[in-house]
């Protein structure tokens, strides 16, 4: 569906995206994490052919920049920074399902489910919103057309509590729609997406997929070492039956393979306190115990610092 050889983008000759290639599935459903400047949103835009690049990119076997058109009429977005358009709401809701070739019912009932009424605010300007309810009514423009991708670039940063559970309920709902969610809380977003894709510096240092089927007893072997100990993080991971090695900060214990991505986010809280985390697959539930029986096919060694 995506394919990007060897792309690059700088600004200025500071250099963003360093020779990245990346294949991205149909079946994929995608977190794109990453500190601020790791190019996450440079990524985002120029699969959106907002930017000349050098390198191949293909989203849906065409070209972003060549035919952009036919791109982004497959793409439902929703950016970090709302743009700055002075048109009522009401406006841009018709013109977007115009665009789409779709009704404005669906994305009105969206916006509903996020908690905005559009007959509250369809004749105010979109530029005099909150930034609440303009990202409400980006994501529900996003969510209420039909799509072949869903691309998210930090959807959540203005949302209340109220309105990123509803956010992610819906995009729950849409099962194993292709999506890329770029996010700085991976914990956020781990239950619904099946890959991580970790960026530093323009370049991917971190591609961690999940099966979305097999034997939900399989479990993970993992291995964690800190810096230093740290009672809160020891209460934390007792709680995932993590226990400690003797007379040292390593700790060990198993995850249930379905809960890969959910204990990842877990563990991005204490980034800045762990050294290393390493897991092993395990061959079955009958392996428990045998240290032996981890296959290097799962194996997945992670510095985090």
């Amino acid at each position: 569906m995506i394919v990007l050889e060897n792309v690059t983008k700088s600004f200025r000759k500071q250099r963003v995206l360093d020779a990245l290639s990346l294949d991205i599935a149909k079946s994929d459903r995608v977190a794109l994490i990453g500190s601020n400047g790791a190019g996450k949103t440079t990524l985002i835009r120029c699969l959106l052919g907002e930017y000349v690049y050098d390198g191949v990119i293909e989203v849906f076997g065409r070209s972003p920049r060549t035919q952009r058109s036919a791109v982004l009429a497959g793409i439902g977005f929703v950016p970090q920074l709302p743009p700055p358009l002075r048109m009522p709401v009401a406006e841009l809701v018709r013109f977007s399902a115009r665009v789409s070739g779709c009704e404005e019912a669906p994305i009105a009932a969206v916006m509903g489910e996020l908690g905005l009424d559009l007959a509250e605010v369809g004749s105010k300007p979109f530029v005099r919103l909150s930034g609440g309810q303009k990202q409400k009514i980006l994501a529900a423009i996003a969510l209420g057309r039909p799509t072949s991708l869903l691309i998210l670039d930090e959807p959540t940063a203005n949302l209340d509590p109220a309105a990123r559970k509803a956010l992610f309920d819906l995009l729950a709902k849409r099962g194993g729609d292709p999506m890329i969610v770029s996010s700085h809380r991976l914990e956020e977003v781990a239950g619904l997406v099946n890959r991580v894709i970790e960026m530093d510096r323009g370049r991917v240092v971190l591609d961690d997929r999940v099966a979305d089927s097999g034997d939900p007893r399989r479990r993970l072997r993992c291995t964690i070492r800190l810096a230093r100990d740290e009672p809160a993080f020891a209460r934390a991971i007792a709680e995932w039956g993590f226990l400690r090695e003797s007379g040292g900060c390593d700790w060990k214990g198993n995850v249930p393979a379905p809960d890969r991505l959910r204990f990842l986010g877990f563990m991005a809280r204490y980034a800045g306190l762990v050294m290393e985390l390493r897991l092993e697959t395990i061959e079955d539930a009958a392996d428990l115990g045998k240290s032996a029986a981890a296959r290097s096919e799962g194996d997945a060694r992670i510095p985090l610092r």
